[in-house]
Order: structure tokens, then C-alpha cells, then sequence
């Protein structure tokens, strides 16, 4: 990623020259009014961009490893990614170049190594021992397929198995080919005509390094004898291959087979297994052998000192069991248990409590690998319970539809959510502590709360803890509970508008001081929730129901970007609350029998437990007109401090008092300009009388868009770039585009015309025309008389235009401070409380940050609008333009958003050619521009956002989220931040070989491997097998060295620690022996005294 120069060159302009340089020529300012200079204080040395860390499962997983000493878990993928988990907040992300997958991971047992196995057929070996691991060594086969690696445990040579059947032998320091390979005709009989298959199966003897274990995928395996270089047996099967495991004493091993049997060997009797086993076989009568079954792709044989072993195997059911469940079979002594799977199995790998092959293997834990999850079994408890997974793994439980990043969030916040969280957490897990805890936590710098909130296909709302780039979830809310739920497709009403996930959510509106949260959902319906530590009973849900229907002819273009302003509110001015609907109303039908009135999704009806978190305050639905369904809403506000919740769509606007429980505004979006529409828009047919509830709208069937436009899930992946709005920056190119969304939705306390002298409560609110207009907002006062005296909304006549939707709208105050909404601090609503304490809390105390009502005119505010296309600074109430930057002319910003960093504020854009940009303000200068991500599919545009404090996420996969920086600072610290992989730990002693067996020979045979496959006595490899490729490790090896310093002293501490204790060991044993010494020579002196002066006969 590269910065362009000609941004710094920028940096040298003042605030003044820019403003003058970008000014609109038309506008003037009044005597003694000029724009006050507002000083600055970022600069593009405050920007760098970097990823910090990649959450969630890890997408299409394809390989698996564990080290047994460490205790770190290794995950590969499909598309060339490698994770390693840690104890829970110990994670890295890893990317081999190449993209290839990852085929198998051996890890180089406590020596803070891996090696990765490609499709590619190239090796690397990963240095682990830096907090972001790097590639030492790579090694391209060229003329041979890799299909197997084996490492043997503290053993630097690697043995890779190819597709030719052949054996090769790599030195995992050098990372270079020794000249000893076993040849596939070497390996088989000589009478044997036919290719044995490619290799599937490594491993050397637990008893004897010298015997190399080798299986072939046609069913042939072969004990190789290192030494003699010759085959000493060979063992032939009908069916083919897929995994061997030995038995700890090096006498047995287990095949499993294509059939879905398990055949059981004895070394020295190759003629025939001593047992043939078909776990899920139906026994015929007669003898007659099982029908077959599944193939069973691996299988491992773990002993104990105390019991019958372990046999433990994915696949091998019978084929009569269609629909069943991927399964995991755990066979222990005569009990068989079948754990079913939720998804398919790609690895499982069995913790034991030793890492010598050569020792009873005590196994205590399953970790099975599936397509979209990651599970632990307890094989030490009854029943084999699963682990609790501590790792936010579970991102996309159901797929994510949109997402939100919350920086420097109330303190007390994240606590309230882990404690509602907390009682949501499931029983029956295992009792004991999650068993992969290797490496340390980080040093987090950073301090301030951070939440992430994702919404999913399901309906489902969680919030996750992301602070110190960690991630652990909250808790879970179901938005889909208050909804009537059909059992099968063909109950589902008719009135649905997607095919599928009719509750998934689209936009995420959230104010983390009130807590009050609003979802727009994809069936055109909205929610309200009030955050509460108390459960409550809901007898009846409050709903109301909206008709938003609007459409238009022809319409003219305007010419100018900013419009005169109406010298008077026109339409709607003070319309009447609309009493609540408890219940979806009747359907009516017209005289053509079009479906009419009728919401996407019925409300329950019945009396609704809402547990503590956050419970439903209202619903509101958009109902179908004339046959026509509801368009889904594009744009979402809430605001708690003045009770109203405002959505719109691509027919109109829509605003309710959730307090009062009415509908305020209902306009098409013609009606908010009045008689000015600059697109001199009218209706095709006659206005039609409005509704008894005075929702003001047009109800048209004509020409409107099909159902069938629209009928996909939010969840589907489409991999283009097409977006239904039209990205021309002319106005003329929007000429045949007559349908104008609300794009953008900004509650704040501002000043809404030229003439006004002091700032009031308004909405602004931006269409994808590149409109801003602005509506009044006229506030009863609180305590009692807000629920009693109606809301005054009316359209102010200011109209603003930029080229491009509008994306989003933020105020600054005379000083170019951010001036956040106004909100109602956070209280409890469910408690009960005596008389006098009730009065007290109704009445409501807004907390605003904007000026007060008696602030002068010169005091003016500046509002900050971003559109697809450019951004503007329009100082307020004169409405000039002060400042204004074209971001992009060849492309259009996906996502735009006003951020705090450093103390200061800019504006931080997401463009859809890959371009991330970031803007002083109030200046609009650049300070950043790099190129970080093309727009490969929508799921990027649908999540990706930024936040306060140089942050930004999106979705990177369908189940992974990606974080990143835009600052210089955190990109620094990040070092500091990232966890340690590797910690320093004493290998356990080898198992006791014990007196007899070391007497007699009986115990392992050591190899001198070094002598065996040295260049010395095996020569060199041909140049032309493979290409040793340096890796680019050296320069993340000297970060890490530099920022892993504590690591390096604590390692030096316990070795040093190690050597006393040897030395301490050493001094008390010489001391033993010396004092042991002299008493022999006493007992000696006393003995030839005794016997001086004897003859040789009298003894």
C-alpha cells in the first residue's frame, strides 16, 4: 500500500487558501460575518493504515495441528489463510502469498515452529517465536505432487510423501532436499505390475525410529527399514486407503478403508489383519461380511494406563442413512458412542497428555475441525460433553447482514451487557477449563471501550466486546420473537417480500448513552428497544402500521447545486397523532382483489416474557398498497432525547413518536419540497383522499417495481457491483430515474434557516439525488405534557445539493467541535418506585451538547455532508458553502463517516475502487488516500465502517470480521498489543524405559538420522526437484526481536534458572559422592587393621 505524495504537498496549505480555493463563487459574506478561522491539528504524519486483527471462524477450512507442549492450535484454509489459537484472546491471522490451500500443518513440537504443506506443492516453515509470524524457508517441488508430510517429535527431518508414490526426506533447518529417497518400486513387491497410488500415510515406529511406516492409497502399506534401505514387510488390502495410527508399543497398528472398515495389524504377520472391524455395519448372518459403508477418512488409536484404548474415527456410516448428520465415533472398550455433527468434518486431532508416540498417550480431548465450526469434546467425563469455546467463533452463526463499529463507548456499558449476557450462556458444557492455552495476552494500550454490533439473516442482534483488539460476545437479542413464526413454507403468508430470512436486519441505528436501539428489518418492518435489568410481561405488543406509497412522471432537471429557500413550511405542517394499533389490521382487498393494507410479518398477539436486556417498545410496519408490497427502508434515526424514531425508503419519509406512539410525518418525498421540486416531479393519477389517520401519501399501482425484483435474501453473495442507484455524478444522467430514496437521516439541534437567530431541534435528511432537506421539529415540554401535546413537524423549505447520494451529515461548533445528537441519559423503566420518585423520573432530562436556545448569531455552526461524490461544509444559518472537496470522480464513497482521532475530528471514506481516504475538518483537506481493497462483492460494501479513534472493520469472508487502523499511533502500539504465540516451556521427560528393557534392548531404538540422510553418506538431491525459495521473515524477525524483548529476557531468565539448578543439582551430588568416598576409605582402613596381622589361612 502506497500513500500519494500529492496529498502531503497539500498539507502545506493553510485552512484559509484551501476555504478560498474551494469557496462558491456566488456566495458572500455579510459585513462582520467572514468565517472564523479555525486551527487545525491533524496532519497526514497522523495517518498510517494497517490491519490489526481478523475475528471470527476461519473461512473454508481445510487443515489442522496442535502442539502438544505449547498447547496452540493451527488452522489452514482453502484459500491459503493460517490461524493460530492461544489460550481465549490469543489469536493471529496469517496469509501464505500464494493463496493455495493448505493441504496439512506439522508443528515443530515446543521449538516455536511450523510447517505448512500447499496445493502448490510447496513447503514452508513459519517462525512462531514473533508476534506476527513470518515464512524462514520455502521449498517449490517441481516435478512432484506433495500428498503427506510427517515430522517425527524432535526430529529436524521431514519426510514429504508425493502423488508418484515416492518419499523425500527435507531438512527443516537448511530447508533443503537430502539425497535419500525411497522410491515407490523400491517400497512394493517386485512382482507387483501395477502404481501403488500416491502416499497417505507417514509415521515412523514408536519403538524404533529406524522403521518407517508407509501406506499407499491402493491398500498396500510397507514398514521401511531406514538403515538397510530395504522393505522389511509389506501388507496388502483389497480396499484402498486413508489414514494408519499406530499402537503406542510399536507392535499394532490401524488401517481405515475406503469400505468403511477398520483392519488392526500385527508388524510381524503380514499376511492378514489379526482384526477387521466395521463400526457401523449391519452383522449379517452366515459370516458373511458387513454390507459396506462410508468410507472412514481417518482414524486414531490412543492407549491408557488404566483402561481399554481409544479408537477414534470420522465416517464409516452405512449408506442407508441418508440425512443423517456428519458423525464422530468414539470406540472405548465394548462402548460405541456416535456424536453427531452439525456440519461436515474436515480434521479432528486427539489431545493427549504426552508428546513422546512411544508412552501411553492418556487421551483427554477430541478437537474436531467442521466446515463452519470448531468443537472440543471431553473424553475424560461421561457422555463426552463439549467445551464451552471461548473464542468469538460464532460470527456467523447466522450470516451477517450488516454490521456497526462503536469506539469510546460509557463505561458502564459493557458491563450492563455482559450481565444480561451472562444468563443467556447454555448448560450442559464441560466443567473443566478450555485445554488450548498457550502464549500471552498483549499489553493493551489501548483503554476505551469498543463494541462491535452485527446483524444477521435470522433476525438476531449481537453485541460484541471488541475493546483491546480482542473480541468476545455480549450478548444475543432475537428480534424475530415478537413475530409470528410459520412452521413449514407452505403456512407462510402470502404477504412475504423475500423468499427467504423475511427477518433478517438491514440497518442498525444505536445510541450508546440512552441505549435505546432501533432495527430496520428486510420485510419493511422497524423496532424499538429500551435497554432494561428487569423482566417484564408484555400483554399487548404496541404496533402501528404505515402506508408509505408514493410515485411520480416525468421529471426536468435543476441547474444550479444549491436551491433557493421556501419562504414558507408547505405541507403538513402540523399534523395529528395517530392513535396506536394494537393488533395488524384487517386485510382489505380492492375491487381487482389486489392485496391491500396488510404487513409483511404478524405481530404475536399473545402476552410476550421479555428477559432483562433489551425489550421491545414498539413495532411498526410498512403495509402493502394496492397490491403492491412495501419497498425496504434504505435509511434509519433514533433519538431518545426527543422520543422519535424516523425511516424512509425510495417512496417517502416516515416519522413516529414512539413515546406517544404516533405517526408524525408521512410524505412522499416530492411533498417535503413543496412547490420548489427542482426535478419538477407530479403525480401520475389523481391524489387519492388520505387516511383517517392523516398519513399523507399517494396510493398508485402503476409502475411500480415487481416483487420478483427484489425476492433475494440479504444473506446471498452477489459477486458484482452493480447498485440499483445510478453513480453518475451529472445530473442530467438521473434524468429517467424517477424514484428518489432517502438515503441519509441526521436528528439535531441546529439552526434550520437563513433567518433564524438561534439553533432549534430539526432532522436533515439526504436522498440519493444528492438532496439535503431540512424539517422542523417543534418539542412540548417535558414531565407530563411531552405525552400529551403532539410533536410540531414541518418542512423548514431548505434545500442543499451535492452531486451523489447522500451518505451522511454531521454538525461541528463554532470552535470545530463534533456536536453529537442530543440524548436522554440511560434510566431503568421497569422499577418500581414510590409516587413522588415516579414523578420525579417522568420527568425527562434531555442531555444536549448542542448550543443553548440564547446563543448569538455569530456563534454560527458548520454542517458536514458527505455524498457518493464530494463533501461539503456549509457554515450555518447563512447556509454558504465554506468548504468543499471532490472525493472521487471515477468511482463513488460506499461508506463515509465523521470520526474523532487525536483530539481532533476528520472525515474518514471508503471508495469502491479499494481507495480509503480520510479529510480534515472543517477544511476538507486530504490527509490520507491509499488504496487497501477492491470492491470484490457486496458483503464489503454492506459492513464496512469506521469509528472514533482510527478504527474501521468489515466483513471479510461470511464468517470472519477484519479490523483495521487509520492511525499512525495505533499502528505503532500494535506490536505491543498482539499476544505472544510462544512461551518459553520445559519438554517433558521421556518416558522411563525401565531397568530390564534398557538391560535387554526392549525399549525405543534411537537413529542417527543426521548420519543416515546428512549430505555425507546420502549425497545431494537433484537441483531440479525442488526450489528453495527465502523467505521474507527476516525483516517481521527483526520487529519481532525489537518489541519482543521482555520474552527474550524471561526466556534467558529460565534458562538461566535452568543452568543454577543444574549446577545446584551437580554441587549437591559431588558433595554426596565425596562424604560417600571418604566413609568407604574409613570403612577400608578399619578393615585392613583388623586383618594386618592375620594369616591367608585363618580368614
Amino acid at each position: 500500500m502506497r500513500k500519494f505524495n500529492i496529498r502531503k504537498v497539500l498539507d502545506g496549505l493553510t485552512a484559509g487558501s484551501s476555504s478560498a480555493s474551494q469557496q462558491q463563487p456566488q456566495q458572500q459574506h455579510p459585513p462582520g460575518n467572514r468565517e472564523p478561522e479555525i486551527q487545525e491539528t491533524l496532519q497526514s504524519e497522523h495517518f498510517q493504515l494497517c490491519k490489526t486483527v481478523r475475528h471470527g471462524f476461519p473461512y473454508q477450512p481445510s487443515a489442522l495441528a496442535f502442539d502438544p507442549v505449547q498447547k496452540i492450535l493451527a488452522v489452514g484454509t482453502q484459500t491459503g489463510a493460517l490461524r493460530l489459537f492461544g489460550r481465549p484472546g490469543v489469536e493471529c491471522y496469517c496469509q501464505h502469498d500464494s493463496g493455495a490451500a493448505v493441504i496439512q500443518l506439522q508443528f515443530l513440537i515446543n521449538e516455536g515452529a511450523l510447517v505448512s504443506a500447499l496445493a502448490d506443492d510447496t513447503l514452508h516453515l513459519w517462525n512462531l517465536r514473533q508476534k506476527r509470524p513470518a515464512i524462514l524457508h520455502s521449498l517449490k517441488f517441481c516435478r512432484e505432487r506433495v500428498t503427506f508430510c510427517h515430522l517425527p517429535f524432535q526430529s529436524k527431518w521431514l519426510y514429504v510423501g508425493t502423488e508418484r508414490g515416492n518419499i523425500h526426506i527435507v531438512n527443516v533447518e537448511s530447508f533443503t532436499l537430502s539425497g535419500y529417497v525411497i522410491m515407490w518400486n523400491k517400497a512394493i513387491e517386485l512382482s507387483s505390475k501395477s502404481h501403488p497410488g500416491p502416499v497417505v500415510h507417514i509415521s515412523d515406529n514408536p519403538m524404533d525410529e529406524g522403521k518407517l511406516l508407509i501406506g499407499f492409497e491402493s491398500g498396500t502399506v510397507v514398514l521401511w527399514d531406514l538403515k538397510s534401505k530395504k522393505a522389511d514387510y509389506r501388507y496388502t488390502y483389497d480396499e484402498a486407503i486413508h489414514s494408519v495410527a499406530w499402537h503406542h508399543e510399536g507392535k499394532q497398528f490401524i488401517c481405515s478403508h475406503s469400505d468403511g472398515t477398520l483392519t488392526i495389524w500385527n508388524v510381524r504377520s503380514p499376511a492378514k489383519p489379526v482384526q477387521t472391524i466395521t463400526p457401523h455395519g449391519k452383522q449379517l448372518k452366515d459370516g458373511k461380511k458387513p454390507e459396506p459403508c462410508k468410507p472412514i477418512l481417518k482414524v486414531e488409536f490412543k492407549t491408557t494406563r488404566s483402561g481399554e484404548p481409544f479408537i477414534i474415527l470420522s465416517g464409516g456410516l452405512s449408506y442407508d442413512t441418508v440425512g443423517r448428520r456428519p458423525c464422530l465415533t468414539v470406540m472405548h472398550g465394548k462402548s460405541t458412542a456416535v456424536l453427531e455433527m452439525d456440519y461436515s468434518i474436515v480434521d479432528f486431532l486427539t489431545l493427549c497428555e504426552t508428546p513422546y508416540p512411544n508412552d501411553f498417550q492418556e487421551p483427554y480431548a477430541v478437537v474436531v475441525l467442521l466446515e463452519k465450526d470448531l468443537v472440543l469434546i471431553d473424553l475424560a467425563q461421561n457422555g463426552y460433553p463439549i467445551f464451552e469455546n471461548p473464542y468469538p467463533l460464532s460470527i456467523h452463526e447466522s450470516p451477517v447482514t450488516c454490521c456497526e463499529y462503536f469506539a469510546d463507548c460509557p463505561v458502564d456499558l459493557i458491563p450492563a451487557l455482559y450481565s444480561v449476557g451472562a444468563r443467556q450462556k447454555r448448560q450442559g458444557y464441560s466443567k473443566k477449563e478450555w485445554p488450548i492455552n498457550g502464549g500471552n495476552w498483549g499489553l493493551g494500550a489501548q483503554s476505551y471501550p469498543e463494541i462491535i454490533i452485527t446483524g444477521h439473516a435470522d433476525g438476531s442482534v449481537k453485541f460484541w466486546d471488541a475493546s483491546a483488539i480482542t473480541l468476545q460476545v455480549l450478548y444475543k437479542l432475537k428480534t424475530s420473537k415478537v413475530f409470528e413464526k410459520s412452521r413449514n413454507k407452505d403456512d407462510r403468508p402470502n404477504t412475504d417480500i423475500v423468499d427467504e430470512d423475511p427477518f433478517a436486519i438491514q440497518i442498525i441505528s444505536w445510541c450508546p448513552e440512552s441505549r435505546m436501539l432501533c432495527i430496520a428489518g428486510v420485510s419493511a418492518h422497524v423496532i424499538i428497544y429500551r435497554f432494561s435489568k428487569q423482566e417484564v410481561i408484555t400483554e399487548v405488543i404496541p404496533m402501528l402500521e404505515v402506508r408509505l406509497l408514493y410515485e411520480i412522471n416525468d421529471m426536468e432537471t435543476p441547474e444550479s447545486e444549491q436551491l433557493p429557500s421556501l419562504p414558507t413550511p408547505v405541507g403538513g405542517s402540523n399534523p395529528q397523532p395517530i392513535p396506536p394499533q394494537s393488533h395488524p389490521s384487517t386485510s382489505s382487498s380492492s375491487s381487482d382483489g389486489l392485496r391491500d393494507n396488510v404487513p409483511c410479518l404478524k405481530v404475536k398477539n399473545s402476552p410476550l416474557k421479555q428477559s432483562p436486556g433489551y425489550q421491545t417498545e414498539l413495532v411498526i410496519q410498512l403495509v402493502w398498497v394496492g397490491g403492491e408490497p412495501p419497498q425496504q427502508i434504505t435509511s434509519l434515526a433514533v433519538n431518545s432525547s426527543y422520543g422519535l424514531v424516523v425511516f424512509g425508503n425510495c417512496n417517502g419519509i416516515a416519522m413516529v413518536d414512539y413515546l406517544q406512539k404516533a405517526v408524525l410525518l408521512n410524505l412522499g418525498t416530492i411533498e417535503l419540497y413543496g412547490s420548489n421540486d427542482p426535478y419538477r416531479r407530479e403525480p401520475r393519477s389523481p391524489r387519492k383522499s388520505r387516511q383517517p389517520s392523516g398519513a399523507g401519501l399517494c396510493d398508485i399501482s402503476e409502475g411500480t417495481v415487481v416483487p420478483e425484483d427484489r425476492c433475494k435474501s440479504p444473506t446471498s453473495d452477489v459477486k458484482d457491483n452493480s447498485f440499483s442507484r445510478s453513480r453518475s455524478s451529472s445530473v442530467t444522467s438521473i434524468d429517467k430515474e424517477s424514484r428518489e430514496a432517502i438515503s441519509a437521516l441526521h436528528f439535531c439541534e441546529t439552526f434550520t434557516r437563513k433567518t433564524d437567530s438561534s439553533p432549534s431541534p430539526c432532522l436533515w435528511v439526504g436522498t440519493t439525488l444528492g438532496t439535503v432537506l431540512v424539517i422542523a421539529l417543534n418539542l412540548p415540554p417535558g414531565g407530563e405534557q411531552r405525552l400529551l401535546q403532539p410533536v410540531i413537524v414541518s418542512p423548514s423549505g431548505t434545500i442543499l445539493r451535492l452531486k451523489g447520494a447522500i451518505l451522511r451529515m454531521a454538525f461541528l461548533d463554532t470552535t470545530g467541535c463534533l456536536m453529537p445528537p442530543a440524548y436522554e441519559p440511560w434510566r431503568e423503566h421497569n422499577v418500581p418506585e414510590e409516587k413522588d420518585e415516579k414523578e420525579k423520573l417522568k420527568k425527562r432530562r434531555p442531555v444536549s451538547i448542542s448550543p443553548s436556545s440564547s446563543q448569538e448569531i455569530s456563534e454560527n455552526q458548520y454542517a458536514v455532508i458527505c455524498s457518493e461524490k464530494q463533501a461539503k461544509v456549509i457554515s450555518l444559518p447563512t447556509q454558504n458553502c465554506a468548504y468543499k472537496q471532490n472525493i472521487t470522480e471515477t468511482s463513488f464513497v460506499l461508506r463515509g463517516d465523521i470520526v474523532a482521532l487525536s483530539n481532533s475530528i476528520c472525515l474518514a471514506c471508503f471508495c469502491a475502487n479499494g481507495h480509503i481516504m480520510t479529510f480534515s475538518l472543517p477544511s476538507l483537506r486530504p490527509l490520507l488516500d491509499v488504496y487497501y481493497l477492491p470492491l470484490t462483492n457486496m458483503r464489503i460494501a454492506r459492513t464496512f465502517c469506521f469509528t472514533n479513534n482510527g478504527q474501521a472493520l468489515y466483513l471479510v469472508s461470511p464468517t470472519e470480521i477484519q479490523r483495521l487502523t487509520y492511525s499512525q499511533e495505533t499502528c505503532e502500539n500494535l506490536q505491543e498489543m498482539l499476544g505472544e504465540l510462544f512461551t518459553p516451556v520445559e519438554t517433558p521427560e521421556a518416558p522411563n524405559r525401565g531397568f530390564f528393557k534398557g538391560l535387554f534392548g526392549g525399549g525405543a531404538q534411537s537413529l542417527d538420522r543426521e548420519e543416515l540422510f546428512g549430505e555425507s553418506s546420502s549425497g545431494k538431491a537433484s537441483r531440479s526437484l525442488a526450489q528453495h525459495i527465502p523467505g521474507p521473515g527476516g525483516i517481521e524477525g527483526v520487529k519481532g526481536a525489537a518489541s519482543g524483548v521482555v520474552g527474550e529476557l524471561a526466556r534467558a531468565r529460565l534458562a538461566l534458572d535452568e543452568r543454577g539448578q543444574k549446577l545446584s543439582d551437580l554441587e549437591e551430588r559431588t558433595a554426596a559422592m565425596l562424604s560417600s568416598a571418604d566413609s568407604f576409605s574409613k570403612h577400608a582402613h578399619e578393615m585392613m587393621l583388623k586383618y594386618k596381622d592375620k594369616k591367608w589361612y585363618q580368614f
